[in-house]
């Protein structure tokens, strides 16, 4: 490890383990530190990570509100690509890396440093999202990752680094927490410790933006959601901003028990990891959003994105929302979301998202070719010869022994 570092700027919660790094990174390397903390919608305050970066003697502190940013930059243009990875998990954690990454890098260049570190473990996707971020942007920055470095391998390690240099410890530290918790305006994720075993069923107070679902109310909540041009404007005919949108389908969903999830995904780094997602806002977003296209996406474009949405989820999963396969991809999905104007309905009830009804003054929906009643723009004799074309090669290959 070698300790040319004069200044370094740290991805900083305020939390035990980015306090006991910023001391560390002070001892390692002797170089001074520059902290940084994000509000994503994370949720509670973060004036005492502010406080405290100073009481450990920290000069330049940047706490900064991305929330905005980071819903209509990052979230709005993933959902417009129907990311799902695995097929299931709408990458709460994932998107939320590549802007953390972008401000740190900012950061260090207004500020002269040249490092920046993160507190990721060396096991985890995260690293890896966050080291790509940093390389793409400044590839001559420095990256020191303390988890892979340092030999405080336990939170009991941990703890005696902190008491040794009077780092404040929050006595719900002092134990073992029954999960690691990560959290933003779009999921908050559970991982770790009694979730290590895929068949121990998660306990209820998990939960801390989702009502379980049979704890939800006997009643139907029916709500509006009104889309532009791919992107969601309004709840309830309100127009709002992208991330006050987020935070109102947050609350909507959540008390009605929407969008927990329990999956086991493969990590980019090799291992199978077990998570509990909480996504409310998204899973009704989501939803929303697939019934607009059903009426203003054209069959083919539909279909195109949809098969190009594995690999863009996959991309962003494993970090590479810089990388110019996704620039080039995002270029498509833009294009596609172009039509994906007008208003969804939606019922929520314990758990589930139902659509009841969508309108669009860009719908493709012809209701006088589709009715069973008698019509006069579609003549029923031509799908003979369509369905005859389709079926030659299928008794071509019949006839010639296939």
């Amino acid at each position: 490890m070698t300790k040319d570092v004069k200044k370094v700027v740290l991805a900083y919660s305020g939390g035990l383990d980015t306090s006991v790094i910023l001391r560390w990174l002070q001892d390692a390397y002797g170089a001074e530190v520059v902290t940084f903390t994000a509000d994503l919608g994370q949720g509670g305050e973060l004036e005492p990570a502010r406080k405290k970066a100073e009481m450990l003697g920290i000069k330049q502190i940047f706490v900064e509100d991305l929330r905005e940013e980071f819903v209509r930059d990052y979230v709005f243009p993933m959902f417009r690509g129907a990311a799902l990875y695995e097929g299931t998990y709408l990458l709460g954690t994932s998107i939320a890396r590549p802007l953390i990454a972008k401000r740190q890098i900012e950061i260090a260049a207004e500020t002269g440093a040249d490092a920046v570190s993160h507190g990721a473990t060396g096991k985890g996707n995260d690293q890896v999202r966050f080291e790509l971020g940093y390389y793409a942007l400044n590839p001559g920055i420095r990256v020191i990752a303390p988890w892979r470095e340092w030999d405080l391998t336990s939170r009991t390690r941990l703890i005696e680094y902190a008491e040794k240099h009077q780092i404040p410890i929050p006595k719900d530290k002092r134990g073992e927490a029954p999960y690691s918790q990560d959290a933003n305006l779009l999921h908050i994720s559970s991982e770790g410790k009694v979730l290590e075993d895929p068949w121990i069923e998660a306990d209820d107070n998990i939960y801390t933006r989702v009502v379980a679902p049979w704890d939800a109310p006997d009643k139907v909540t029916e709500i509006t959601i009104d889309f532009e041009r791919g992107d969601a404007v309004a709840v309830n005919g309100e127009k709002m901003s992208p991330a006050t949108l987020l935070t109102k389908l947050n609350e909507l969903g959540g008390a009605n028990g929407i969008g927990i999830l329990d999956i086991v995904e493969n990590r980019f780094v090799g291992m199978k990891s077990r998570g509990v997602y909480e996504t409310p806002g998204g899973t009704v977003l989501f939803a929303a959003r697939r019934a607009m296209e059903s009426i203003t996406l054209d069959r083919g474009a539909m279909h195109q994105r949809d098969e190009l949405m594995p690999r863009y989820a996959e991309l962003i999963y494993n970090g590479f929302w810089f990388a110019p396969e996704r620039e080039m991809l995002q270029a498509a999905i833009d294009k596609a979301a172009e039509r994906v104007t007008g208003t969804v309905r939606l019922k929520l009830y314990k758990g589930n998202v139902m659509v009841t009804g969508r309108k669009s003054p860009n719908s493709l929906y012809d209701e006088a070719l589709v009715t069973f009643e008698e019509d006069q723009v579609y003549d029923q004799r031509d799908a003979q010869g369509f369905i005859k074309l389709n079926a030659l090669r299928l008794m071509t290959l019949k006839r010639n022994g296939g």
